[in-house]
């Protein structure tokens, strides 16, 4: 699994081709060659990129969901809207189509943000704001999702 690190700031031209920063670039070389699945975010108005191999991964899990249950299909259809495959060209660009550009409400300046194993792609000053409103609740919401070291379902301490 991958470890990604890092937020870097960039620029993507009128093609909606995004220079990957080199660093990012390095972390993600071992995977560049399988390509990447870019898509629409759950709950914030910006996309994520999903190294093949994670992709993958996380649809044999949603593929183990039974698919005559109406909610899970519906979550499937929403979940996959919009993905695209996607792979960096030769000089390092990556090409993100003009529906998800759209979607995500991407303008030339962005934000690269490493999520773990994903890299989430935001239009800068949304990326900006996201982090502002959440800066208030982020002690609370730590507590809550890593703090209770007793619970055996929450916490890492």
């Amino acid at each position: 699994m991958l470890n990604l690190i890092g937020t870097y700031e960039c620029k993507a031209d009128s093609k909606g081709r995004v220079m990957m920063p080199s660093a990012l670039k390095k972390q993600l070389a071992p995977v560049t060659p399988s390509g990447f699945v870019v898509k629409r975010a759950v709950f914030q108005p910006c996309l994520e990129l999903y190294p093949m191999d994670e992709w993958n991964e996380l649809m044999a899990k949603m593929g183990r969901l039974n698919r005559f249950n109406r909610k899970n299909n519906d979550f499937i259809r929403r979940f996959t809207a919009g993905v695209k495959t996607v792979e960096l060209d030769a000089t390092g660009r990556l090409l993100i189509p003009k529906d998800l550009m759209s979607f995500a409400g991407l303008s030339k300046e962005l934000v690269l943000s490493s999520a773990i194993n994903i890299v989430e792609i935001w239009d800068k000053e949304k990326y900006e704001q996201a982090i502002n409103d959440a800066a208030s609740d982020f002690a609370d919401l730590a507590e809550e999702v890593m703090g209770d070291v007793n619970d055996d379902n929450h916490g890492i301490s």
